[in-house]
């Protein structure tokens, strides 16, 4: 079985939910990508991991499946001539042609040979579908392509307004990951994760587990482990951390109002956390930790984000991305759901 984000601002959901998914019993074959632009790529995300590889074969991924029951790779040459249509669009202006998006993302997972298939289309600010209507038409296509190839697919649309999580940028996204692997983490990257492992076990026919259990007995985690060990990767390392740090603190008293996922993922990419071509070079080590979350309660002179970076030329430019991208209010800004709407 698989999962595909369409991505988003903070999404480091794919971290947590292989493992979490393996440990009740599923094979996850997860091909996965790199960021570009202001959303992150899980592949940088795990390679800020010292000595993890995603360049896996396809003996290497099987092999793998059966040991350790998951394994999170480069997409490769599964769907070669992907990669020349994706030229193609970028130089004819139909890189958000949603037809051509639709066969991009299920020419990969059809691909890998998955049994099943749970897609997490974001919409929002930070997402590439920015209307709920975009979103439920991108949804509708890629489940109606799964059942026309004998792959039961189903779509939740999830809410990427507002950064998941506290933290954007490689090495930080894998120690929230982790958090939420040894039983804490933030309550919304906790319940997405967990949704998304419902839906995929319920797909695949695996019944009577529980994957609330796993985080608590610690079983995903040791999933989790195993997969970075088998790819290389050495969990005993440091995660690197920018050599540089700012702080934007709150200048008055009152309620985190409404966080711009966009200005966020922006100001984490002007960092370095991000690439403006494929094939750039990014810092691990950078990105954006968010002290306060929409809602919490704010004191004048505390920390509201931490910005990390190698190069210090670049606060300035980050700055000017988050500026406009938050605010303190007297009352708490509208809660919104976290699960928009589901496809099936």
């Amino acid at each position: 079985m698989d999962k595909h984000s369409t991505g988003g601002v903070g999404d480091k959901i794919t971290l947590p939910l292989v493992p979490v998914v393996a440990a009740c019993g599923g094979a996850v074959p997860q091909a996965s990508g790199r960021g570009l632009g202001h959303t992150g790529g899980t592949l940088d995300k795990l390679e800020s991991i010292t000595g993890f590889t995603a360049n896996l074969s396809n003996q290497r991924v099987r092999e793998q499946l059966c040991d350790v029951g998951a394994a999170i790779f480069a997409a490769g040459q599964l769907a070669p001539a992907d990669a020349k249509l994706y030229a193609l669009r970028d130089i004819t202006g139909t890189v958000e042609s949603l037809p051509l998006i639709a066969s991009s993302i299920m020419s990969k997972k059809l691909a890998e040979g998955a049994g099943a298939l749970v897609l997490d289309v974001k919409v929002g600010s930070g997402a590439f579908m920015r209307s709920p209507v975009q979103a439920r038409e991108l949804a509708h296509t890629m489940v109606e392509l799964g059942a026309a190839h004998g792959v039961p697919t189903r779509a939740l649309l999830t809410e990427m307004n507002c950064p998941l999580g506290r933290t954007v940028g490689n090495a930080l996204e894998v120690a929230e990951a982790l958090e939420v692997l040894a039983g804490g983490g933030p309550p919304d990257v906790v319940e997405l994760t967990l949704r998304l492992a419902g839906e995929m076990l319920e797909l695949a026919g695996i019944h009577g587990r529980d994957p609330a259990q796993t985080l608590r007995d610690g079983t995903a985690m040791d999933r989790f482990r195993r997969l970075v060990a088998a790819q290389g990767g050495d969990l005993s390392k440091p995660l690197p951390i920018g050599s540089h740090s700012e702080t934007v603190t709150a200048g008055a008293s009152g309620t985190m109002g409404d966080i711009d996922a966009m200005a966020v993922g922006l100001a984490a990419w002007r960092l370095g956390a991000g690439r403006s071509r494929p094939g750039a070079r990014v810092q691990h080590g950078a990105g954006v930790r968010i002290h306060r979350r929409p809602g919490e309660p704010v004191v004048v002179g505390e920390p509201l984000f931490t910005l990390y970076t190698n190069a210090p030329e670049r606060f300035g430019a980050a700055r000017a991305e988050l500026a406009g991208g938050w605010s303190i209010r007297d009352s708490p800004p509208q809660v919104r759901p976290l699960i928009v709407d589901r496809i099936v």
